[in-house]
Order: C-alpha cells, then sequence, then structure tokens
C-alpha cells in the first residue's frame, strides 16, 4: 500500500513540480547540489495543492473510471435507487484499482521512487523512469483514433513508437476510451433488465392493471434475476478480468 502512494505520490507530485518549475528556475522540493530549495510553509502550501489533484489524477490514468462507470450502469439498470450507496461503489471500485494497479504501482516505485531516494536519480530523471509502467499500461487501453484527435489538437507530430506518446495525450486519451468501453459495458448490462420493464409493463397493461405502476413489479424480479445469476460475481469478475492482457 504504501509503495502505491508512492508510486503515485512520483506521478502526481514531488517530480511534477521539480520537473516544471525546477528545470526552469533551479526551485527544487529536494535538497540537491546546484538547486535552491523552496520554504516549508511554500512546500506545505505546493504539497496541499498536489494532494487536492490526487483525486483526479487517480480517477483519469487507473481502471477507478470504468469500473465505477459500469457500476453506476448497473445500479441503474436494476433500478434500486441509491442501493447500493455511492460510498459502497466507490469503495468496491478503489479496491479494485487498488489490485488491478498494485503491479504498475510497484514497478513505478521501484525504478522511480527508491533510485531518487537513494540519490541515484534527480527528480526529472525519475518521473521520466517511473512514468513509462503507467505509460505501458495507458497505450495497452487506449483507442488509436483517441490518441490522434490529441495529437492533431496539439499540433504534435505522431510518434515513431507508442511509447514515445507523453502524458498530456495518453491521459485523456485514456479518459475518451474508458468513458466508450464503460458506456458500451453499461449498455449491454441494460439490455436484458430493459427487457424485463418491457414485458411487465405490456403485461400489467394487457390485463387492465393502469394503476399500478410497472416498475413495482419489475424491480423485485430484476434484483431476483441478477441474484440467482451471481450478478455481482459475473460483473466484477468480468471487469477485473479485463484490464489482464490475454
Amino acid at each position: 500500500m504504501n509503495k502505491s502512494i508512492a508510486a503515485l505520490g512520483l506521478c502526481c507530485g514531488t517530480p511534477l513540480f521539480a520537473q516544471a518549475g525546477g528545470a526552469l528556475s533551479g526551485i527544487s522540493l529536494i535538497e540537491s547540489k546546484g538547486t535552491q530549495t523552496l520554504s516549508a510553509p511554500v512546500q506545505i502550501v505546493v504539497l496541499l495543492t498536489l494532494l487536492t489533484v490526487l483525486p483526479a489524477a487517480i480517477m483519469c490514468v487507473t481502471p477507478f473510471l470504468r469500473i465505477t462507470v459500469v457500476l453506476h450502469f448497473l445500479r441503474q439498470a436494476l433500478g434500486t435507487q441509491s442501493t447500493p450507496s455511492n460510498q459502497v461503489l466507490i469503495g468496491l471500485a478503489l479496491f479494485l484499482t487498488i489490485l488491478i494497479m498494485q503491479p504498475v504501482a510497484t514497478e513505478m516505485y521501484s525504478i522511480g521512487w527508491v533510485p531518487m531516494e537513494n540519490g541515484q536519480l534527480s527528480a526529472g530523471d525519475a518521473f521520466e523512469q517511473g512514468t513509462k509502467p503507467l505509460k505501458a499500461f495507458l497505450v495497452r487501453y487506449v483507442r488509436e483514433q483517441d490518441v490522434r484527435l490529441f495529437l492533431n489538437v496539439s499540433k504534435a507530430p505522431a510518434p515513431a513508437r507508442p511509447s514515445d506518446l507523453t502524458l498530456t495525450v495518453l491521459v485523456p486519451a485514456y479518459v475518451l476510451s474508458e468513458l466508450k468501453t464503460g458506456f458500451q459495458i453499461g449498455a449491454v448490462l441494460f439490455l436484458p433488465f430493459l427487457i424485463i420493464d418491457l414485458v411487465v409493463a405490456s403485461i400489467t397493461l394487457s390485463i387492465g392493471m393502469v394503476q399500478l405502476p410497472p416498475v413495482m413489479l419489475s424491480a423485485p424480479l430484476k434484483v431476483l434475476l441478477f441474484v440467482l445469476v451471481d450478478g455481482w460475481n459475473l460483473v466484477v469478475g468480468s471487469l477485473v478480468k479485463s484490464f489482464y492482457p490475454t
């Protein structure tokens, strides 16, 4: 767990600031020769600012995005309103994300953070080395047309290899790809429950039960069907397996 936090800090925290600010002005949060360290209050402000960005970074560069979209689609398809609650769905998505990203975070920690702590790499070099596993993960699930879109928007030349893509192109392209994939999975999940809604609505109307809302009958049937087929195991298992290379 500590390795995962350190790896995320490497991606979104000090090295990013050091690369952006240190390379330009010689100012860094880490003491080293030829650099000017910031005062403690300024360091606290910078670190707190980076911590506010960390949740968004976790959502954008991990499977958390796809998992939360699919789970919310599933809850809407079941028609259970706020059950499970948002806290339960987000907690489940967070732990599944940790499970999937643990190998990537461990590799980022070992090749980026550890050498920087030992003084073998500068903050900028540690950021460059530490983000390589993350780039490899993003490239594996990003769509070519989304990458091409952001390359055209940024007017950047197409790289010779996918590994040469920058995070400024990979991250938004990955977000678009995951949104499309999540909506596709959500649409597939909706279909069987939609059929149940249509069947129940047509039956209630044909027998003249106009005063009884069809959702009152279809909701228990949908929950019963989902439980009988062990739906949570199927959905969560399929989501996790979709992030492992075949």
